[in-house]
């Protein structure tokens, strides 16, 4: 492409939210890539300007080849898209396949944003999921970890069927107050409030909707009325549930296995707030974990693969987090991040962890796993702590027989 790849986000049935100048830069497309309702919003804006339309790529097509006609198109090119592309949307991809350098990105406000502000309530401290081709559970699972929660549906996983799994999960049917918010910023815009969980249940809405749950005690009455946030650990025990090793995407076996990332975080004791760097995060198993026990800390994923970085990535996605995935080598990756207050150290010898030490904020937990005795006495010098953790599992005989299997030890060094 001689230019950027025009990628215009609307949430609208028309083009109306579009400014004034992108517009003019959308009628000087030779193709135009969208969803059924983009294209037609497309068309009707050209028919109005009385111009003929560009042809047109629906975005709904196998995406190699939508990629490969936006790569090979002669003239300037624009994708349409609903609300902000680069939230769940299809921002992720094109700057994966082609290159962020070739993209121009023109975001309408997400739909997450649109229904926080129809509620009057700031969202900086919410958890953002999506079952959009990804596994209720894993939603559920975030969902019931979380005090404020959004939702993106779909009509696999509509907002009643939400509710459905959250009360079999064993939530109580007051202890949510379920909104939901359907083709918001339209003619059409529905919002349905202070639901109950059975009544969101027994609902039936739009599938594609975005749905709110605030615990009860965080309700927009509520939570006016909150004066501070805990900034302690102390404040709130962490309860989280851990992730089962086969639903995060790792390179042959290379994780912090389940058993141990339990441990990890024990021992990191994670703050409501703060920042949290995953040094050498490999998969980002713990950068995972923690942004699920703890969605309002600011996790830093250290990785110096880029093909681990890209894993990181779909990791967080599939679980619906938050986290900042830095490709870059330790140490030197360090000094353009914000100092932590919380660091696992999973890879680098230990000049990465005298790095950390002298740049993590005074009093931070640092916690470093190693699987040599050397480097991990290396770190008992310098931490204070060392444990050896060794996890056996139960395993069938072919005789029918149990056995404990052994996976190899690990050492913890940590901060006391």
């Amino acid at each position: 492409m001689h230019e950027p790849l025009l990628v215009v986000g609307t949430n609208r049935d028309s083009l109306e939210d579009v400014p004034c100048s992108v517009l003019d830069r959308i009628t000087q497309a030779k193709l135009v890539c969208g969803g059924t309702r983009q294209i037609s919003a497309y068309r009707r804006f050209m028919e109005h300007r009385g111009l003929p339309p560009a042809p047109t790529l629906p975005i709904e097509a196998d995406m190699s080849m939508v990629i490969r006609e936006l790569s090979n198109a002669p003239g300037p090119v624009c994708v349409l898209a609903s609300g902000d592309p680069g939230f769940f949307g299809i921002g992720r991809s094109l700057a994966r396949d082609l290159g962020a350098a070739e993209l121009e990105i023109h975001p309408a406000p997400s739909a997450i944003s649109l229904a926080f502000a129809r509620l009057a309530i700031p969202w900086d401290d919410s958890v953002v999921v999506s079952v959009h081709g990804r596994p209720l559970d894993l939603a559920v699972s975030t969902i019931l970890r979380s005090k404020k929660a959004a939702v993106l549906t779909s009509p696999q996983n509509p907002p009643e069927k939400i509710g459905v799994a959250l009360l079999a999960a064993g939530a109580l049917d007051q202890e949510y107050e379920a909104h939901v918010f359907s083709k918001l910023d339209t003619d059409q815009e529905s919002c349905t409030l202070s639901l109950s969980l059975n009544e969101l249940a027994k609902g039936e809405f739009d599938p594609l909707s975005v749905l709110v749950l605030l615990r009860r005690k965080n309700s927009p009455a509520a939570f006016m009325e909150e004066t501070e946030i805990p900034s302690s650990s102390n404040d709130r025990a962490l309860s989280w549930q851990s992730i089962p090793d086969d639903q995060l995407d790792h390179r042959q076996g290379m994780i912090t296995k389940q058993e141990i990332r339990a441990v990890v975080l024990s021992k990191l004791s994670l703050p409501e707030r703060g920042v949290l760097w995953d040094v050498g995060a490999g998969s980002g198993s713990i950068a995972v974990e923690c942004a699920l026990a703890r969605p309002t800390l600011e996790v830093f994923a250290i990785e110096r693969s880029s093909s681990e970085a890209e894993r990181i990535a779909n990791n967080a996605s599939r679980h619906g987090v938050q986290i900042s995935v830095v490709n870059s080598e330790a140490p030197a990756a360090f000094h353009d991040l914000p100092t932590p207050d919380r660091v696992f150290i999973g890879g680098g010898g230990i000049g990465v962890l005298d790095a950390v030490v002298e740049l993590a904020n005074k009093g931070a937990r640092i916690v470093a796993a190693y699987a040599a005795v050397d480097r991990a006495l290396a770190a008992l010098e310098r931490l204070g702590s060392l444990i050896q953790l060794s996890v056996s599992a139960a395993e069938r005989l072919p005789d029918g027989g149990w056995r404990l299997k052994a996976a190899n030890p690990v050492f913890l060094a940590f901060t006391p």
